[in-house]
């Protein structure tokens, strides 16, 4: 899939991570609620029909279904991430703090569920998401202005606004790119997939497209690809960066690395006293943003893509004898 990504991208984009979830916070008064922006359903793109072969091989894919009742027991943050209820950590969290249950028993930290478990989280029932069919992957040419919330008191367009809903599931974000960042953003049903993109553990490659007031000399860009520079949240370090050129005093630069740290690609070029005017994400993981996909558009993989991605993170099809526990 890389090469659908266009390497002179048009502009910039940016990304930060999160998967919904917390203690229910008190409720501000809807007085001071904004209204909620009404927004445009965002377009598919058209894509022309597969060969016989891949049509054939979707179909296939599609089809397939895993035995639930030979599926061995999970553990339970880990189940419950994988259904897109919170990230691994919020789930350990909600877990010490006695708010899930397992069968009418609060479950502790270590417990393991399996499909005919009834899982209870602050008192409402989940019903687990177990693999035994595709996940579903889309990919959303985030627009500048957009946020990457379900819940916002100011009001403000959300991508899940623009979005069809997921079918009995729900979209997971990978890599949520902040209100002024626009570029590739990659949605699942899958948590787990969406964990094996985002987590740092992994050091999956993020590309973005960069445009700067100003110019880095040679010497500083061999430094951020070496040594790396020190912010305020620790050592930021590129793994590529290159020059694409540039007209009067705004100058592109192409630029990888290996984390998703707040406003990270930014504060890098404020560090050598550079101003960030426009942040594109290009491509993440194995996935580049489609060539052919417009701003506000989105592009549903079919399964054969899926399935590529999910070996590329090395998680089981729906026809795996493999299992997690």
């Amino acid at each position: 899939m890389k090469n659908q990504r266009d390497s002179n991208k048009r502009n910039p984009r940016r990304a930060d991570e999160k998967v919904s979830g917390s203690p229910k916070r008190q409720q501000r008064p809807e007085a001071e609620k904004a209204p909620k922006t009404r927004v445009a359903r965002a377009k598919k793109l058209a894509v022309r029909p597969a060969n016989q072969k891949v049509q054939s091989q979707v179909r296939r894919l599609q089809e397939q279904r895993s035995d639930l009742s030979g599926i061995e027991p999970v553990r339970l943050q880990k189940a419950l991430a994988a259904s897109g209820v919170g990230s691994r950590r919020e789930m350990e969290e909600w877990i010490q703090n006695g708010w899930v249950t397992v069968n009418g028993k609060v479950a502790q930290l270590g417990d393991k569920v399996q499909p005919e478990d009834q899982v209870l989280v602050k008192g409402s029932v989940i019903k687990l998401k177990w693999p035994d069919r595709l996940p579903r992957i889309i990919l959303y040419y985030k627009q500048e202005g957009e946020i990457v919330s379900r819940d916002d008191p100011q009001g403000r367009v959300s991508i899940f606004d623009r979005l069809p809903q997921a079918a009995s599931s729900r979209w997971v974000a990978i890599g949520r790119l902040d209100i002024n960042t626009s570029g590739l953003l990659i949605l699942t049903t899958s948590g787990e997939l969406a964990n094996r993109f985002a987590h740092p553990s992994f050091e999956v490659e993020r590309e973005y497209a960069v445009r700067v007031l100003g110019e880095l000399g040679m010497d500083e860009m061999r430094l951020l690809t070496s040594e790396g520079v020190m912010l305020e949240d620790g050592l930021a370090r590129v793994e590529r960066i290159h020059s694409q050129g540039g007209e009067g005093v705004n100058k592109w630069y192409n630029v990888v690395l290996k984390e998703g740290r707040n406003r990270e690609v930014r504060r890098i070029f404020e560090h050598f006293g550079l101003t960030v005017s426009r942040l594109v994400r290009t491509g993440f993981g194995p996935i580049g943003l489609p060539n052919r996909l417009k701003r506000g558009q989105f592009y549903e993989l079919n399964a054969a893509e899926v399935a590529s991605v999910m070996k590329w993170a090395d998680l089981p099809l729906p026809d795996s004898r493999r299992r997690h526990g």
